[in-house]
């Protein structure tokens, strides 16, 4: 997985041996982002209830949003890593 003498060593990326940790905490984040908001929303609920309605579907639906977004966003950067594997394997191939 990841050798902390990989750091001093350019022969291998460690990026994909830590997209994993940086996807769960961008995933805590937004989770914490939208408790927050759903709390507000409750603070909202009592001044005017469809206002706080509103703020609580808002705040549901763009803690999901924002899951997804970090997810999709974890696999672009994977993609890109694999694709230049993939290149580097298809280069070594190509040299007769």
């Amino acid at each position: 997985m990841f050798d902390f003498r990989d750091l001093f060593q350019w022969e291998r990326f460690i990026t994909p041996s830590i997209i994993k940790l940086f996807y769960l905490l961008a995933v805590v984040i937004v989770i914490l982002y939208g408790l927050a908001a759903m709390v507000a929303s409750l603070f909202t609920m009592a001044v005017n209830p469809f206002a706080g309605m509103v703020a609580i579907i808002g705040s549901l639906l763009g803690s999901i949003f924002g899951i997804f977004l970090a997810r999709i966003m974890a696999e672009f950067i994977l993609i890109v890593f694999r694709i230049n594997e993939h290149l580097g394997t298809i280069r070594s191939r190509g040299d007769m």
